[in-house]
């Protein structure tokens, strides 16, 4: 089994940026105990901050993976480009967001994501990304 996590902008920046909303932990020390929590299952990591990177790594996997975790970050709210990019793929894709973004600002309670995907995690801190993962390996 083969899953990709897709992390949109400025989570590169997790363990530092508003610990206060995201935690202390980087997403690469997470991902190494993801990893190790699942070792019969190729978990893929890949982060950009540029909005045609990101739909270009969802066609690339999404018809070959068996799933795909996205955090879209602030282009949840905005990018239909990445909604008909999440549309147009055969893998299924699970939304996740580490803080509950219905306690936040009025603006992130609307997914431009949502529609096109299985389902969405939020406000289990990093725990999303592996309830993302459980979800995929026993639907």
């Amino acid at each position: 089994m083969k899953i990709q996590i897709i992390n949109g902008p400025n989570l590169n920046l997790l363990g530092v940026r508003e610990k206060s909303i995201y935690g202390n932990t980087d997403f690469e020390s997470y991902l190494t105990d993801l990893r190790k929590r699942y070792p019969v299952v190729e978990i893929d990591y890949y982060q950009s901050n540029v909005e045609g990177e990101i739909i270009n790594k969802i066609h690339e996997v999404g018809f070959v993976n068996d799933g795909i975790v996205i955090n879209a970050g602030a282009y949840t709210h905005t990018s239909i480009a990445i909604a008909d990019a999440i549309a147009a793929i055969k893998s299924p894709v699970i939304e996740v967001h580490i803080s509950n973004v219905y306690k936040r600002e009025e603006f992130r309670h609307h997914s431009m994501l949502a529609a096109s995907c299985k389902g969405v995690i939020a406000g289990f801190g990093m725990d999303s990304y592996r309830l993302a993962v459980e979800n995929l390996i026993n639907p």
